[in-house]
């Protein structure tokens, strides 16, 4: 298959990187510096068994140029979920065609964005359940191993499994693509706004009894919109999405040891994306993607969402300056009465 990925970030490297080891055609996009090194160096893919050092990649510095290249099979998008119309433009107006898109992105609003420019038939549902990180450019590392999910119900959705797993990515097949979306963004909101607005570690959060309680507010009002719209939960590749939501309905002195150890201490001192991207100075967020999607899906739907709708509105204040970064500091009592306030 001929693959273009737009974006060789962490996740673009890993699983274009892992393609093309295993003799799949891929292609990226990236900016001019990135393509450029990219082209000169190769992408280097470490492991726990090996590490492959792949040669040769092509890389465009612009959809234009790389689009002309083609056709493709399949385009991935491995983009923040903010880029994706963007992205979409940039493509369409290329005049050019643009092949059918694996959505590997966090977040449920990608697809039907993709769907809404491209067209229904246009589109595969996809999640990376494995840990990675990105030390340089083209290189990444597998830090914890899971698998990869792509939803059923497109004719590439097979071979696309089939693909993934020859380079070695456990690929997997779901045969409803919302409930596998909904199901990972679960695991997304863990953790996530509140270690950015908080300023601490999800072993932090998860300790104290406050924090705790929010935690816990968040997915239950991401499960009942879930609830609502007919999606299940759904385990992932080594992932148990379904123990997760459980917990949320466990007593508190049950589940939050547990879940202190299974969250926290398996991060270490490793901070949720939001964290990095707030307190790194980005400016930006996905916040309104997850917390956010939550949020709007829950009024349509008329299930409340005060906690996940207050997260949102929070962050997105601090990302733009609106709230110093010391709003609410390792201070729930704080954000608790706010949202008390609101209620």
């Amino acid at each position: 298959m001929k693959f273009l990925f737009l974006g060789a970030g962490a996740i673009g490297t890993y699983v274009g990187g892992s393609l093309a080891a295993a003799g799949e055609s891929v292609t990226f996009i990236e900016r001019p510096g990135t393509a450029a090194a990219i082209t000169e160096h190769g992408l280097t893919v470490h492991t726990k068994s090996a590490t492959r050092v792949v040669r040769g990649v092509t890389a465009y510095g612009s959809a234009v140029e790389a689009l002309a290249a083609g056709p493709y099979d399949i385009g991935v998008f491995a983009l923040k979920s903010f880029d994706t119309q963007t992205a979409l433009d940039e493509l369409v107006t290329t005049g050019h065609p643009v092949p059918t898109i694996l959505s590997l992105q966090n977040g449920v609003d990608n697809e039907p964005t993709i769907a809404a420019t491209l067209g229904a038939g246009k589109v595969i549902a996809g999640t990376v359940a494995t840990a990675v990180s990105k030390p340089g450019v083209g290189e990444v590392v597998e830090e914890k191993h899971r698998g990869i999910g792509v939803a059923l119900g497109h004719p590439l959705s097979r071979p696309l499994v089939a693909a993934l797993e020859a380079a070695q990515l456990s690929g997997r097949p779901f045969a409803h693509g919302p409930s596998m979306k909904w199901s990972k963004l679960l695991t997304n909101l863990t953790g996530n706004a509140t270690s950015a607005i908080f300023d601490q570690t999800v072993a932090e959060l998860f300790a104290d009894q406050r924090s705790y309680r929010l935690e816990v507010a968040v997915l239950s009002e991401c499960l009942a919109v879930m609830k609502a719209k007919g999606y299940r939960v759904v385990d992932l590749p080594g992932t148990p999405v379904r123990a997760l939501a459980l917990a949320t309905r466990l007593p508190r002195f049950i589940a939050q040891p547990a879940l202190t150890k299974a969250l926290g201490a398996g991060r270490g001192e490793k901070m949720p994306s939001f964290h990095i991207d707030l307190h790194g100075g980005h400016g930006r967020t996905e916040v309104s993607f997850l917390n956010g999607a939550v949020a709007r899906a829950g009024a349509q739907a008329g299930v409340p969402t005060p906690v996940n709708r207050l997260l949102t509105d929070t962050l997105e204040a601090l990302s733009a300056g609106d709230l110093p970064l010391d709003a609410y500091r390792h201070d729930p009592d704080a954000l608790i009465a706010k949202l008390r306030s609101e209620a």
